[in-house]
């Protein structure tokens, strides 16, 4: 029994490494306070940014609300799934020779439980586009918040 758990536990282990290896990791570009708090940390809107680490020359930039107060002061508020999303291209675009047509390329939790934001990854041959969708993955009033943002694959630089 111990020896299946271990085998359990190094196969979990490995699918977490696997999946954070092609995850971007957000760079906090800046805050704004958007209501002040008299105990705890203060509401705000944030703006963070990744690249796609499969697609080099592109770049996204999202902006969420983030709970303050005593809650959010000790990680334990969950924050509101309003986001914005905006995607663009900030150099040569080089798509990999298997790029698959859906991967999630960011994922954040915003609650201690079950909620997350999560930005994913299309690609629309026919337009010769990468399309960027964000969601929230817990339903509000029977749909999750989402945002979307584009990118042609196009030239850079000299042509």
């Amino acid at each position: 029994m111990k020896k299946r758990t271990a085998v359990l536990t190094r196969a979990t282990v490995l699918a977490v490494l696997a999946l954070s290896s092609t995850l971007a990791f957000a760079e906090r570009v800046a805050c704004v306070t958007t209501e002040w708090k008299l105990i705890g940390s203060n509401h705000k809107i944030c703006v963070e940014s990744f690249a796609d680490r499969q697609v080099p020359g592109v770049t996204c930039h999202f902006s969420q609300a983030k709970t303050g107060g005593v809650s959010g002061s000790f990680g334990l508020a969950q924050d509101p799934s309003q986001f914005s999303l905006s995607c663009r291209q900030t150099g040569p675009i080089t798509l990999p020779a298997k790029l698959p047509k859906e991967a999630v390329v960011f994922s954040e939790d915003t609650s201690i439980m079950f909620k997350e934001t999560r930005v994913i990854r299309m690609w629309d041959a026919a337009n010769n586009t990468l399309v960027y969708l964000a969601i929230s993955r817990k339903l509000i009033d029977g749909a999750p918040a989402n945002s979307i943002s584009t990118v042609p694959v196009m030239p850079w630089g000299e042509r």
